[in-house]
C-alpha cells in the first residue's frame, strides 16, 4: 500500500511532475477529463479490444528469416534457416520460432507490409502512428502515436496513466542513435498526452519505475500535511477567479490520490508474479517487459509498448538490426527470447480470459534486404548481415477480435515487394482503431485548433472478421 510508505520530499508539492519525457503526473491525469467518441461502423468486431500492447522490435527483423522464409530462392536470398509446419494447415514459419508455430490458429500474419522510408528514427513514425513522418524533423510537429489518441479520448480507468512506453530509447555505438525516434509521443496533441516511460530494465532484482517509486524521506503524515498545504493553496487561488489555476489545483488533488493508492503500487511490482510466470515470459529484459505489460492492461491501462530493449552484448548488432551475424544473432539472441515472450503472452491473456478484448501487434519498423550482404542504406551490410528494407515486411496481430489462423497478403519470391495485397501503415493503423472502436475518419484539433483527420486510412476486412 502507498499510504504504509513516504514519498521524497522534493516532489511532494510537485505532486507528480516525474519529469519523464517532459510529462507531469497531473497532464497527464487531465487527459481523462475528455470525452469518448465511438460509432459502430457494422463490423462484428468493432471496439471488440478494450486495450492493446505492441511489442516493438526495434531494429528491423528479418522478414524471410522468421516469418516469410523463401527456400525455394536462390541461396543468398533463402538464407540459413528452414520453415517449419504449424498448427495451422498451409502455414510455415521460420524454425526459430517452433513454440508461436503452434500458436498460429490465433495469429494473423500480415506479410506485405510497405513502406518508403529506411532511417530507424524515422520508419517508426509510419508504425506508431499510420502516418509518414513531419518534414521538420521536430517531434512536436510528429502525427500522434495511438496511446496518445486513446489519451486524448479519455480512455482508461482508475489512478494508472492510459498510456504507457517501456525501454523506448534506441542506443547503440552510433551516438546519434542515442535519441528518441518519431512517432512514440503525442505529437501535436500536446505533451499532456504523452505517455508514461519506463526506461529501467524490469528483469533487474532492484527494478523500480522511477518517480513512482516511494522513498522514506517523508512520512505519510507530512505527505498529508503538504495535501493540506496544497488545498489551502488552492482555496487562495479559488478568490483570484484564476480558472486554470484552479483546474490545474483538481488535476494535482488527482496526483496525491494516485502516489497513495494500491493499485498503482501494485501494477509495477514483478515481484507478485509468481517465478513459474516469470520464467515462462523468460527472465530477461524483453520477456519481464511483456510480463510487465500484461500486468498494466490487466489494470486498465488501454496501450502499453514493449520496445525491444538493448541487451548490452558488447561487439554485435544490438536489437534486430543485423547488419551482421544475422543468423547467429537470429538463432541465439533474437528469435528465441520472442518466441517465449509472445507464446507467453497469449497463452497467459487466453488463461485470464483477456486475450478476446486486448489486441497484440508484433512489428518492428521494417524488414531486411532480400539479398544477404545487400547494400540499402548507409549502414550497408556484411557477407553474413542483411541491411535496412521498407518495401516488403511483416507485422503479426493476435486477439482483441482478429481471426486468426489466417496470412493476409503475399510477398514476391525473394521477400522483396508485395506479390499481393500491400498494407500501407495508415491503412494497418485504420484496422488497429477498428478493433478498438474509434470512429472512421475521427479529427482531432491541434495546439491551433485546426481539426486534424487522425488516421485516413482504409481497414483491412479479413483482419477484422
Amino acid at each position: 500500500m502507498f499510504g504504509k510508505h513516504s514519498i521524497h520530499r522534493r516532489k511532494i508539492l510537485q505532486a507528480g511532475s516525474v519529469g519523464l519525457m517532459g510529462l507531469t503526473l497531473p497532464q497527464f491525469l487531465r487527459a481523462r477529463t475528455s470525452v469518448a467518441s465511438a460509432a459502430v461502423d457494422g463490423t462484428a468486431t468493432f471496439g471488440r479490444a478494450k486495450s492493446c500492447i505492441l511489442l516493438f522490435m526495434w531494429g528491423g527483423p528479418a522478414h524471410q528469416d522468421t516469418w516469410d522464409l523463401k527456400p525455394d530462392a536462390p541461396s543468398e536470398v533463402r538464407g540459413e534457416f528452414s520453415p517449419i509446419a504449424t498448427r495451422t494447415s498451409g502455414i510455415q514459419i521460420g524454425e526459430h520460432f517452433p513454440l508461436l508455430a503452434q500458436q498460429t490458429d490465433r495469429l494473423a500474419i500480415i506479410r506485405s507490409m510497405t513502406h518508403p522510408n529506411v532511417d530507424h528514427l524515422t520508419s517508426t513514425h509510419f508504425l506508431l502512428t499510420g502516418q509518414p513522418p513531419p518534414p521538420s524533423g521536430n517531434l512536436d510537429d510528429d502525427w500522434p502515436n495511438l496511446g496518445s489518441v486513446l489519451a486524448r479520448l479519455g480512455r482508461g480507468a482508475g489512478p494508472l496513466p492510459p498510456f504507457v512506453s517501456m525501454r523506448p530509447k534506441l542506443e547503440n555505438d552510433v551516438p546519434r542513435f542515442v535519441e528518441q525516434s518519431h512517432g512514440q509521443f503525442a505529437g501535436w496533441l500536446g505533451e499532456t498526452y504523452n505517455p508514461l516511460t519506463i526506461d529501467a530494465d524490469p528483469s533487474r532484482p532492484d527494478f523500480s519505475v522511477g518517480d513512482f517509486e516511494l522513498q522514506p524521506d517523508v512520512t505519510t503524515g507530512r505527505l498529508n500535511e503538504r495535501e493540506a498545504l496544497l488545498r489551502a493553496l488552492e482555496t487562495k487561488v479559488s478568490t483570484t477567479g484564476d480558472g486554470a489555476a484552479s483546474v490545474m489545483g483538481e488535476h494535482y488533488q488527482r496526483a496525491f490520490q494516485l502516489l497513495n493508492d494500491a493499485v498503482a503500487a501494485d501494477a509495477f511490482d514483478l515481484s507478485r508474479e509468481s517465478d513459474e510466470m516469470r520464467d515462462r515470459y523468460g527472465r530477461n529484459p524483453h520477456g519481464q517487459s511483456v510480463l510487465l505489460a500484461r500486468r498494466l492492461i490487466e489494470r486498465g491501462v488501454p496501450l502499453v509498448t514493449a520496445f525491444w530493449p538493448n541487451d548490452g552484448i558488447k561487439n554485435v548488432s544490438v536489437y534486430w538490426d543485423t547488419h551482421s551475424r544475422n543468423f547467429v544473432d537470429l538463432k541465439d539472441r533474437l528469435m528465441p527470447v520472442a518466441d517465449r515472450a509472445f507464446t507467453a503472452l497469449l497463452d497467459d491473456l487466453d488463461e485470464r480470459g483477456l486475450l478476446d478484448e486486448t489486441l497484440v501487434i508484433w512489428t518492428g519498423e521494417f524488414g531486411r534486404t532480400p539479398k544477404v550482404g545487400q547494400r540499402n542504406s548507409d549502414a550497408g551490410a556484411g557477407a553474413d548481415g542483411r541491411d535496412h528494407w521498407p518495401n516488403c515486411f511483416t507485422t503479426v496481430l493476435a486477439g482483441g477480435g482478429v481471426p486468426g489462423g489466417q496470412v493476409y497478403g503475399a510477398s514476391d519470391r525473394h521477400a522483396a515487394y508485395p506479390a499481393a495485397a500491400p498494407v500501407k501503415p495508415v491503412d494497418l493503423m485504420a484496422t488497429v482503431h477498428n478493433l478498438l472502436g474509434l470512429p472512421p475518419e475521427l479529427t482531432l484539433r491541434d495546439a491551433q485548433g485546426r481539426p486534424l483527420v487522425v488516421c485516413p486510412g482504409d481497414v483491412v476486412r479479413p483482419l477484422v472478421g
